[in-house]
């Protein structure tokens, strides 16, 4: 980590040489790497040197995601960081001796700390949390949290929200959701314990099936609704090869790189299943990625079948769950027949395996939910409410007291 945390030292430390400042822009919908280049005059054929294996990523930017310029006093680019998922990152640098640019993937580097508030309820807990740690995303994390585990309109003015949670920074900014620890309500005299998982989502401590491990982890037992609206497989039979992760290590490249999907094994010409109805969105070559489809389905999500030998479906065709798309290959950049699985939801590269349902879950009832280290979160919550520690405010300096360990 080192080497990655000197591209930022040295980022930052040239914005005192020849005038150079570094800008926070916001990589707008519809903008392509190539337009980038463009705007910033640099040669296009540094598109050319970059491996087909990189080739993928450039399409992976998201929209309105932050990325970061270091630019001269000429208003030549010098550097920018633009992230292509929430653990790597486009590093665009020039020589300054040459003046000709480079590519590369590097990690990003975060400063992750622990925080803690306390608000008292006037309106309601999303306005009321806004208004007093000054920060959107803290506020929507806490009305997540709150929103299926407890009536928020039953709340009274004077009631209590206390809550410790983790938040990321990157070169002094704000970054991604909050991950709320632990949440203690004061209402009506009573108190209660709500933790939240990995997606946001809040437990109640006390509620029907939920405990605690001898590990201190909070343990709830989720009943299965609708489960119709779960996401199907996209083989009939499984094996996989490679799991999703936002940055492994490349044992040939020796580099960090991202996998934004799941590999599957199996035969050319295994069918290929869309995993839940929608509207084909792209069917044809891409890149690496060989012959694809694309499928936006509802709420959010969109699917990736990649490496295909066949496509059978068509740009703006409607397609049912379970409908043939196409069928396994080796196209684009590939090593042997598979297929490579991608999901997005809300336009973010998320682990299939966390929202696919296996056909063995349909004879479960309920899906097992664990919140790590619940116990000791709240214990920490009750030791900072017994100390009368204040709220850490996102926008004044002079009221960030309580960043937890800081």
């Amino acid at each position: 980590m080192p080497m990655f945390k000197s591209v930022v030292v040295i980022l930052l430390a040239l914005t005192s040489l020849f005038g150079a400042k570094v800008t926070l822009h916001d990589w707008e919908r519809g903008q392509t790497f190539s337009n980038f280049l463009e705007e910033h005059n640099i040669p296009k054929k540094l598109l050319g040197q970059i491996s087909d294996e990189d080739q993928k990523f450039l399409t992976e930017i998201q929209s309105d995601s932050k990325y970061y310029q270091l630019v001269g006093a000429d208003n030549t680019l010098i550097q920018a960081l633009i992230p292509i998922n929430e653990e790597m990152q486009i590093h665009l640098y020039r020589d300054r001796e040459s003046g000709e640019y480079s590519f590369d993937i590097i990690p990003i580097v975060y400063e992750e700390n622990e925080y803690f508030a306390n608000v008292e309820i006037n309106s309601n807990p999303y306005s009321d949390t806004l208004e007093c740690v000054k920060e959107e995303k803290i506020a929507k994390r806490v009305g997540q949290a709150l929103k299926n585990t407890i009536n928020t309109k039953s709340l009274a003015k004077g009631d209590q929200v206390a809550f410790c949670y983790k938040q990321r920074t990157r070169l002094g900014e704000i970054c991604h959701m909050p991950s709320i620890e632990v949440i203690k309500l004061t209402t009506r005299g009573k108190t209660k314990f709500i933790y939240a998982d990995e997606d946001g989502d809040g437990h109640l401590e006390g509620a029907q099936r939920t405990s605690f491990s001898k590990e201190g982890d909070l343990v709830h037992l989720v009943p299965f609704r609708d489960r119709s609206k779960k996401l199907g497989m996209p083989l009939r039979h499984i094996r996989i090869t490679s799991s999703f992760s936002y940055r492994r290590w490349h044992p040939i490249l020796k580099r960090y790189r991202p996998h934004h999907g799941t590999d599957f094994g199996a035969r050319t010409g295994t069918p290929l299943l869309a995993v839940y109805e929608g509207t084909v969105s792209y069917a044809g070559w891409m890149g690496g990625y060989g012959k694809v489809v694309k499928i936006r389905h509802p709420r959010g999500y969109e699917s990736l079948y990649a490496h295909q030998n066949r496509i059978s479906v068509r740009r703006g065709e409607r397609v049912k769950k379970g409908q043939i798309i196409g069928y396994v290959g080796s196209t684009g950049r590939s090593t042997g027949p598979h297929l490579h699985f991608g999901l997005q939801k809300s336009g973010r590269w998320v682990d299939p395996m966390k929202h696919l349902q296996r056909t063995s879950l349909n004879k479960q009832k309920f899906n097992k939910i664990v919140i790590k280290d619940a116990k000791m979160h709240k214990e920490k919550l009750v030791r900072l409410l017994d100390a009368n520690s204040s709220t850490y405010v996102w926008d004044d300096t002079s009221t960030q007291s309580t960043r937890i360990g800081g």
